[in-house]
């Protein structure tokens, strides 16, 4: 059964902030003669009313309902909308999501909004879970800061919906020490030193050699990101760490990947596609006049 959620219940999220930023956008607000709906206004009666089903097409992980019925009511608070897949429920093709009952113009116009929102969100819930199955129950699978600007609060919650969890949500949750970092410090040690005696709370230190382990370890890392380390040399750092950190492998893991990286005893798995790659869901909504 899927998690139920709130419009709200995203932290760090405006859900009345981004329902309006989104449907200002669609409808030209501060363009010269925009504002409006054009083909609605010009083609359907005020007073029309209109039933909707909003249905997969395909097999799909739901992510986002609660956002997109907020665009119908937005633009008519008396709509009647019935939510009928929890979130992160899986659910298979022809499976109705949603029904709505109110005003046609109102239901035309947040349409195209409403969709986009979940059949962007249930994309990445989808193919979250597809990497989560892959791994057969080994390791824990994070999510990246690679997402949509402005969206990252959406798409986090997208994939916690999809079974992983979440990595750093931005910049200031966890020091990342990448090789940039390394380079103005003047070594892998001498970097994680410095953020632990600056009183970071979580360090995550990257490595892509064996020989960096030790020294990151020495100077207090309690996470080591394992990069672009073949299934082999992973084992070999799980056994160097001996569980005095976090391991995670990451770089360049796709499907056909994941299973044998989850399988050499790191804690995580983090993948960049999850948020980069995610193809929309296969999502419908269908109206008829009442």
């Amino acid at each position: 059964m899927g998690r139920g959620m709130t419009a709200c219940a995203i932290p760090g999220f405006d859900p009345d902030a981004f329902v309006a930023a989104v449907l200002a956008e669609d409808l030209g607000e501060g363009w010269p003669g925009g504002g409006c709906d054009v083909t609605s206004q010009s083609v359907i009666p005020a007073g029309a009313r209109f039933a909707g089903v909003m249905d997969s097409r395909d097999a799909i992980t739901v992510a986002g309902l609660p956002i997109a019925a907020a665009f119908f009511r937005r633009l008519d608070p008396a709509m009647e909308i019935e939510i009928l897949a929890g979130e992160g429920a899986r659910v298979g093709a022809g499976t109705a999501l949603m029904r709505l009952a109110g005003n046609a113009r109102a239901m035309l116009t947040a349409e195209r909004s409403a969709l986009n929102t979940v059949q962007h969100l249930s994309g990445v819930a989808t193919l979250t879970r597809r990497y989560v199955d892959a791994m057969q129950g080994r390791a824990v699978l994070l999510d990246t800061r690679k997402t949509l600007p402005g969206l990252r609060h959406l798409e986090k919650y997208a994939t916690r919906m999809g079974g992983a969890q979440n990595h750093r949500l931005g910049l200031w949750d966890a020091a990342m020490i990448k090789d940039n970092h390394v380079a103005v410090a003047g070594s892998v040690g001498e970097a994680v030193r410095r953020a632990k005696a600056a009183g970071v709370r979580r360090v995550i230190c990257e490595v892509d050699r064996l020989d960096q382990i030790a020294p990151a370890l020495a100077a207090g890392a309690d996470h080591l990101l394992l990069d672009n380390m073949a299934p082999d040399m992973l084992r070999e750092a799980v056994a160097l760490v001996a569980g005095r950190a976090a391991c995670e492998a990451s770089g360049g893991i796709d499907l056909a990947t994941i299973a044998a990286v989850a399988a050499t005893g790191v804690d995580y798995v983090s993948v960049g596609r999850l948020t980069q790659s995610a193809p929309a869901a296969d999502i419908g909504l269908d109206f008829t006049p009442l």
